[in-house]
């Protein structure tokens, strides 16, 4: 379906319209259906960081916070960096706090990019980063991870290096196809970042939900420390998204640059949020790994049953999502069944060739979220299976 022109809108974001993530969560409320689609979980935070961000605001931390955020949650993320990945980050010159890891995104390519430049993404790509590099007047770079196994093809990698090629855009564990970037890849694409003076923005915020193997920021590899923005936030880890409470990493005259633009996106705010997320990140060991534990039992779950039921799906490495080919359930199109499907099965997907140019190669297929409680996750399925009685 192509969007009408927008006559108010400026020339190169005709096209961007409602995102597909919204247009399926307004079809399950509509339909009352099951919301398998957009990667938000169904429970709340740590008890220990909601009565944090109720006692700031009872402390009067209401007003605006610092602009680079509030010094407590910028010294947290940096013992996280240390005590996670043995990164060194100076909290006053090397963190910066945003909203969200969107909001790093763009403060990071619009202070980074000049109009005309390249900036290479995965694809399956997630549409803030094609909007967002649209916004800088930067051009947008597709190298894909191909379907069955969402592998990363290095020499294609290697190609699509160009003179005009000012940074790289890394999400890992990937969304939506759950790959988590291995070591030695991470090797191979530091030394063309360094050979090919490219910058990298790392998208990490699964940073925490690596089920196979184990997450290795690129900030960590050889020559990367210094050309690295380390993007990362609360929300995913520990089920907070809609506090919006992100940072990004970065050597000082990297975070000069984000923090420039930072200041005129949102200057700052969400206080007593960042006093919550700063006693978040000092949790103990036994929460982060409850919190990968829970969510590898969900992907078990969801893939084992959907194994079980002969239908060929993606055990991903990682992140909330697992992803369904389901051709094998009678439909050829992705998105016309997860537009089909919120009222005739009671359950909401999200298509992934909504992440794609091509849709050819991935027209079958559909991201589940698996960030729900197990009953939540049954119920979806046992609607999701009905499709093979009922046919648009």
């Amino acid at each position: 379906m192509i969007p009408r022109p927008e006559p108010q809108l400026i020339a190169r974001l005709q096209g961007f319209g409602t995102t597909i993530f919204s247009e399926m969560t307004a079809l399950a409320i509509a339909h009352d259906a099951v919301n398998l689609g957009q990667g938000f979980p169904d429970e709340d935070p740590p008890a220990a960081m909601v009565e944090a961000a109720a006692q700031a605001m009872r402390a009067g931390h209401n007003q605006y916070a610092p602009g680079p955020g509030v010094p407590a949650l910028r010294q947290a993320v940096a013992d996280h960096q240390k005590r996670f990945h043995g990164l060194d980050h100076d909290p006053d010159t090397e963190v910066t706090v945003t909203f969200g890891a969107t909001e790093a995104m763009a403060a990071s390519l619009l202070a980074l990019c000049e109009v005309g430049d390249e900036v290479i993404v995965l694809e399956p790509t997630y549409d803030a980063y094609t909007a967002i590099i649209t916004l800088a007047g930067a051009v947008e770079v597709r190298v894909p991870l191909r379907p069955p196994h969402f592998t990363l093809d290095l020499d294609a990698l290697a190609a699509a290096i160009t003179p005009r090629t000012r940074a790289m855009v890394l999400n890992t564990p990937h969304n939506p196809t759950g790959t988590v970037l291995l070591p030695d890849e991470l090797d191979t694409i530091a030394a063309l970042c360094v050979e090919n003076d490219v910058i990298a923005l790392t998208d990490e915020v699964y940073e925490h939900l690596v089920y196979d193997g184990r997450h290795v920021p690129l900030a960590t590899r050889p020559g990367m420390r210094e050309r690295t923005v380390t993007i990362s936030s609360a929300g995913k880890t520990f089920s907070c998204t809609g506090w919006k409470t992100g940072w990004a990493c970065a050597a000082p005259p990297l975070t000069r640059a984000l923090r420039t633009t930072k200041q005129f996106l949102s200057f700052a705010g969400g206080t007593p949020l960042q006093h919550a997320v700063a006693v978040g990140l000092g949790a103990e060991d036994a929460v982060y790994d409850g919190v990968r534990e829970r969510h590898r039992r969900r992907r078990d779950l969801v893939v084992d049953r959907l194994l079980a039921a002969d239908l060929p799906v993606h055990r991903p490495a990682g992140g909330y999502f697992v992803t369904l080919d389901v051709a094998a359930l009678g439909h050829d199109d992705g998105e016309t069944f997860c537009r089909w499907a919120p009222e005739a099965l009671g359950v909401a997907a999200v298509p992934v060739s909504a992440f794609v140019r091509d849709p050819g190669p991935v027209r079958t297929l559909v991201r589940l979220a698996i960030c729900k409680p197990d009953a939540v996750l049954e119920e979806g399925l046992d609607r999701l299976l009905r499709a093979r009685e009922h046919r648009p």
